[in-house]
């Protein structure tokens, strides 16, 4: 099995801890090492070929983080130009140092999984399914909740009698209302979408070929041209698109298999809560001089020297850096992202980004 891992991100979502220079899987969260890190030791064991995507400005800090990961294995975005061309990029490497028609698997680096026995285990079954069926074969989780934040992937016929948790990907559903979010929980017949692939490199070449002539092309001119610096500006004039409108929503015979491991895209303070230590009250705390007076299930992190008083409070999210202050009722922290590029934009909230 080949892994690549997409490290890419602009560092809105959990402003102001993460920021466009430092994103998200960068950061310490739940516990001593990054998101990152934490992914690469998740596939360390199921792989002797890894590969990390990091775009250019990030790219110091993945090479600080990974110092086990040789250098020539961490394949540098020179700008961002979304998914689908970091997919393009991964291959063509892969078809460049001829490493066999393995199952190639695209994983991404911000998301928190705790089984990492579950994980492997899916892992190599999905891995198998690619080889042996040469399709393109996705990773979905059981919902435990109606989510409104997360994709998801309708399962369709059963890929054979004796397995219950392989089968066709019928379709692939956009984030929901609620209504329909309680209706997919109901039915058990919808999978959050993870965004985890795999296939050989056979079985994406001949996808991309048939499913996206663009695609198509620039891969190709990835794979013909030998200087690195030719390369990078190829890339360069790329067209930003993800992975899913460029390609994977458009392959009819694709696979799912369900994941037996427990998964969080930690897309938001309210996911970041739920995922981190907390006291009878329901709160997490972090840092020096905070005083909390009825207050509940909220997260609160300082990393100033300044004192922070919450009182009569609850369902919050408020977080202290050099980079800004941030309080938001946690029902309220998909919005987060939004108002990040706002302040990005505008002259005294640039004035912040560029201090980074």
């Amino acid at each position: 099995m080949i892994i690549v891992i997409i490290a890419g991100g602009s560092g809105t979502r959990l402003w102001p801890l993460s920021t466009h220079n430092f994103p998200k899987h960068l950061l310490k969260l739940t516990n001593e090492k990054s998101l990152l890190q934490n992914t690469f030791d998740r596939v360390q064991g199921l792989s002797d070929h890894i590969f990390v995507i990091p775009e250019k400005s990030h790219a110091r800090h993945v090479y600080k983080q990974l110092p086990r990961l040789p250098r020539k294995n961490i394949l540098v975005e020179p700008a961002r130009r979304g998914t689908a061309s970091c997919f393009i990029l991964a291959l063509s490497e892969i078809k460049r140092r001829n490493l066999g028609d393995e199952a190639i698997l695209f994983l991404w680096a911000d998301h928190l999984i705790q089984d990492r026995r579950g994980f492997a285990t899916t892992a190599k079954q999905a891995a198998k399914l690619a080889k042996t069926k040469k399709h393109l074969v996705f990773i979905g989780v059981e919902p435990t909740y109606p989510s409104t934040g997360f994709g998801y992937m309708q399962k369709g016929k059963p890929t054979s009698a004796d397995k219950k948790d392989t089968f066709e990907l019928k379709q692939f559903v956009e984030k929901p209302d609620r209504k329909t979010a309680q209706y997919y929980l109901k039915t058990k017949q919808y999978l959050w979408n993870t965004g985890y692939l795999t296939g050989t490199l056979e079985t994406f070449e001949n996808e991309i070929k048939e499913r996206s002539p663009r695609l198509w092309n620039d891969y190709l001119a990835l794979v013909d041209t030998l200087l690195p610096i030719l390369r990078r500006r190829i890339y360069m004039n790329f067209v930003s698109e993800p992975i899913d409108t460029a390609l994977s929503e458009h392959v009819p015979d694709a696979l799912v298999v369900t994941g037996k491991f427990d998964w969080v895209d930690v897309g938001s303070f309210q996911d970041l809560h739920k995922v981190s230590l907390q006291d009878e009250k329901g709160n997490y705390v972090s840092g020096e001089n905070v005083e909390l007076d009825n207050v509940s299930d909220s997260y609160v992190r300082n990393e100033e020297n300044l004192p922070i008083a919450i009182i009569g409070l609850d369902n919050i999210a408020v977080v202290v850096n050099e980079h800004g202050v941030l309080i938001t009722n946690k029902d309220h922290a998909q919005k987060v992202g939004e108002l990040s590029k706002r302040l990005q934009k505008s002259s005294k909230g640039l004035k912040w980004f560029e201090r980074l």
